[in-house]
């Protein structure tokens, strides 16, 4: 026969650091009392009980000079207000993830949300979090319990709700009532996921065990909430059996059970597990060896300290942290602001749940059993790494513009924030430097400080040494007739100035248009883009002449398609001089009628007889002297 104990077993951190602190209590002397058993195993309380510690289920039944230890499971706001009002001193057991659900729970009610709670309505800890609450709040214990709220509570259409769940709740059940959540409320909804780490680990491994095993010993007090679950979700598998110790293996018959797994829960002793292990060993005389328990246990406990380089499993993903996995009894917590140099991502956009990341620990509490964590700081270092190395290989680097600080721009590359000065952007001096945040760019780094983790960047080199190349290229293939497509990138008082590459050419005021024009504003603007051909260039001066009126659109080549000597047309009288007028045939071609073609009369003043309006006219010659039609 072969027995296994699963991976995460006995007690977890909360209820591990309550009894020490009932123990240290009784070393410091003085009258003891626990507010309820402080665990739900009956063997631990009774031994508390034995060294005088007494268990009071009402504030009333506290004597005056005894020391009250609030158990892990927590308890609800107003029991803090009476013991400061008794003026008796307590101690605060309760374990740190459940104290995160207070809070939240508190902050989210106060900002107005209705709280639904995944959970034994009757449990304690359950309790104490719905007395948390500032507001609407409502348990459920499973997802067809969740679906009746959702359908019967129509005020949930007017309000925001937040969900969260009691530590032990059971995994499996809660994955499904996350996926009921009716598609009409998913955008009021947020979800908490507050299943302890050490409880999920322990119920998927429990999971696993009992897959390949023919039956699974659960070890816990019949009270006890997180074993019950684990009791429940371990009899989907295979046999299981609930105990409470040693004792109670001789009513369980384990004949032809080849493979015994073995789990317990939160509130179970190490002793007490090593004991069931020790009695199956006596009880099946076949076993070749024993587990020894005790230097499994020792061995989940190693150690981490601050600053050192580890790997972590993440476990869960939520708006502002992501929980992992680190293999020691510390659960580890990574900020969002210690995930990315990105303050734009989020923490889901950074990391998935199963993913394996290094990190640095920032920061160690035992006594809470949290690490806290930094991705961003390896990034870093990694980026950094990068970094110098690109500076040696005189790479190129692309990155984003994340903000303009005093004197130039911080650049992201690699998660690394690359200073850019104002000078080395490419940008002119008058221009708004802000215009570069948020953009992509390239850019050469031209110092690197490594001891104070410094890197300077230039974008004005990158863009100069690509122009060059495009130059190099266009002067290459240039040649007279060329047709190109640029971009307008300045206009002046005799032409406009046309992008074809990295080099730019000029058309003349007078190449941009067929009819007189005063300025090149009247036909182009800058950002147009322009299909042009070269007139002339020369690559010592770097002077290249642009054309870009076409052949086809002169309108005295239309004039003379359309029109002979001897026609008669209209035309619009446009302008009056002492010697006749000049009147407009098509658009961009005017014709002269002298003084003497206006009337069969002698004419003293042209604008007696003509008042700049249409008259039909009759072509005396190829240079559009105009003779009036009477």
């Amino acid at each position: 026969m072969g027995i296994e104990v699963a991976k995460s077993a006995g007690f977890c951190f909360g209820v591990d650091r309550a009894v020490k602190m009932v123990y240290a209590e009784i070393e410091k002397g003085g009258k003891v009392a626990t507010f309820g058993p402080i665990i739900h195993n009956k063997d631990v309380v009774a031994e508390l009980e034995s060294k005088g510690v007494r268990i009071v289920n009402e504030l009333s039944e506290l004597q005056n000079d005894e020391r009250l230890i609030l158990r892990s499971h927590g308890v609800g706001r107003c029991i803090y207000e009476q013991l400061d009002e008794m003026g008796n001193e307590y101690i605060d057991a309760t374990c740190p993830f459940v104290a995160r659900i207070h809070k939240i729970v508190k902050e989210q009610s106060e900002q107005g949300k209705i709280i639904l709670i995944a959970g034994d309505a009757n449990h304690p800890e359950v309790d104490a979090i719905v007395k948390h609450c500032v507001g609407e709040c409502y348990v459920f214990a499973n997802e067809e319990e969740l679906k009746e709220i959702f359908q019967k509570k129509i005020g949930f259409l007017k309000k925001k709700v937040a969900i969260v769940s009691q530590t032990t709740y059971n995994i499996i059940v809660w994955n499904k009532c996350v996926d009921i959540i009716p598609d009409t409320f998913k955008d009021v909804t947020e979800v908490f996921d507050t299943i302890c780490n050490a409880t999920s680990d322990r119920q998927t491994a429990a999971i696993e065990l009992a897959k390949r095993s023919d039956v699974m010993i659960v070890i816990g007090g019949k009270h006890s909430s997180n074993t019950i679950k684990l009791f429940n979700v371990c009899s989907r598998y295979c046999p299981s059996y609930h105990i409470e110790n040693s004792d109670e293996l001789y009513e369980i018959d384990l004949t032809g059970a080849s493979e015994i797994g073995v789990t317990a829960g939160a509130s179970t002793p190490a002793y007490i597990i090593k004991e069931v292990i020790l009695k199956m060993s006596e009880i099946q005389k076949n076993q070749e060896e024993e587990i020894n328990f005790a230097e499994a246990l020792e061995q989940s406990f190693k150690k981490i300290h601050t600053g050192e380089r580890i790997k972590g499993t993440i476990v869960a993903v939520n708006n502002s942290e992501a929980t992992v996995d680190i293999g020691t009894k510390h659960t580890g917590f990574i900020s969002a602001s210690e995930l990315s140099s990105d303050p734009t991502k989020k923490p889901e956009d950074v990391v998935s749940v199963g993913d394996v990341v290094d990190l640095v620990v920032i920061k160690i509490n035992d006594q809470d059993g949290i690490a806290t964590l930094s991705k961003k700081k390896v990034d870093e270092m990694v980026g950094f790494d990068n970094i110098v190395k690109a500076m040696e290989e005189e790479k190129i680097l692309e990155g984003t513009v994340q903000r303009a600080v005093k004197g130039g721009v911080i650049v992201l590359v690699d998660g690394i924030g690359v200073f850019v000065p104002a000078s080395q952007t490419g940008l002119g001096r008058d221009e708004d430097i802000e215009k570069l945040v948020k953009q992509k760019v390239s850019l050469k780094l031209i110092d690197v400080i490594p001891q104070r983790r410094r890197a300077v960047g230039s974008i004005k080199l990158v863009a100069k040494a690509a122009r060059e190349e495009a130059q190099k290229k266009f002067w290459e293939d240039a040649e007279i007739g060329k047709t190109y497509k640029g971009e307008v990138k300045s206009i002046t008082n005799y032409g406009a100035f046309v992008d074809l590459g990295g080099i730019d050419g000029m058309v003349h005021v007078s190449e941009l248009s067929w009819k007189r024009i005063k300025h090149p504003s009247e036909v182009v603007k800058v950002g147009d883009t322009l299909e042009v051909y070269i007139k002339e260039l020369n690559q010592e001066t770097g002077r290249i002449s642009l054309g870009y009126k076409k052949a086809e659109d002169n309108p005295w080549q239309k004039f003379a398609d359309s029109y002979k000597i001897g026609d008669v047309v209209k035309a619009t009288i446009v302008s009056i001089t002492p010697f006749g007028a000049f009147a407009s045939i098509i658009d961009g071609v005017d014709g002269l009628i002298h003084i003497s073609q206006i009337a069969n009369q002698r004419v003293e003043n042209v604008k007696d007889v003509l008042f700049q309006s249409a008259r039909k006219l009759k072509l005396r010659s190829q240079n559009v002297i105009l003779k009036t039609s009477v």
